[in-house]
């Protein structure tokens, strides 16, 4: 039997490695983390429990003027408006104060949802492989390890069709101009991009965050899509406010990546809050 290759992205043993560390920030983006984590605690108080970054600047690859500061902040009970509000308004004082961000993503959830059964193959995984440690005590330590196998593809990235209704009414909402699309291109491409990954995650048998690599490794195993999937990780990098673009998204590579997940993999499990 052939020997199964270990990927980038797996430790020693094939689980995911944690990507990230406050170690490989750039200095330029310093300031940034600093400024999030000193005033996380002053506007969520004594319901803090944990803030993490994720994305770009902990693993080292962002972009002056491009990538934004995503934050994922956990409370010690279930998110109220106020919470949103209160880091929704901090995430707006930051980007205008720092011109290297382009703005400020924060996703916000009681911890005990991190750690709950249903989410431990997504939110759970995100914590504990995608996220690095700001503030707080770090959840991972009440997580399992993970490996790049079918349920965790399922767990994460299984629910495409139930998102593609709910993008169509976005796009028909926004505006019509190249501005008010822009945004919508940058994240339905990288939804795509990734989906596509972890489609063929399992069979690739490693990890990567990095978009273009992700385009690349589902179009060696679909290479009818793979310059569609090319193209798709560009704009999340570089977005267009083509409408065109949108309409393929959701009509052709949306509809046909949900469809081959669900023969793949099957269909992410119901959350109660879906």
């Amino acid at each position: 039997m052939a020997e199964t290759i270990r990927r980038p992205g797996l430790d020693a043993q094939g689980f995911i490695a944690r990507e990230g560390s406050l170690a490989r920030v750039p200095a330029v983006f310093r300031p940034v983390v600093a400024a999030a984590r000193d005033r996380l605690p002053e506007v969520l108080g004594a319901r803090l429990h944990s803030a993490y970054l994720y994305g770009s600047i902990p693993r080292g690859t962002a972009r002056v003027g491009r990538s934004d500061l995503d934050l994922l902040v956990a409370l010690r009970d279930t998110p109220a408006e106020a919470d949103r509000d209160a880091v929704r308004a901090l995430g707006e004082a930051i980007d205008t104060e720092f011109p290297q961000i382009d703005g400020v993503g924060t996703l916000l959830y009681g911890w005990q949802r991190l750690l709950s059964e249903p989410e431990r193959q997504d939110l759970g995984w995100f914590v504990a492989c995608l996220c690095t440690p700001l503030l707080g005590e770090d959840l991972a330590a009440y997580l399992p390890r993970y490996r790049p196998d079918s349920l965790l593809a399922r767990e994460t990235n299984g629910d495409l069709a139930r998102w593609l209704p709910r993008w169509r009414e976005r796009i028909a909402r926004a505006g019509d101009t190249e501005a008010a699309r822009r945004p919508l291109v940058r994240f339905m491409s990288r939804h795509l991009v990734r989906t596509g990954f972890t489609l063929v995650m399992p069979r690739w048998n490693g990890w990567t965050s990095d978009l273009r690599e992700m385009a690349e490794v589902c179009g060696a195993y679909y290479p009818e899509r793979a310059a569609q999937l090319l193209t798709a990780a560009r704009y999340g990098h570089e977005p267009v406010g083509d409408p065109e673009v949108l309409r393929s998204y959701v009509d052709d590579l949306g509809p046909w990546l949900a469809g081959e997940y669900a023969r793949v993999h099957g269909v992410k499990t119901p959350r109660p809050e879906d």
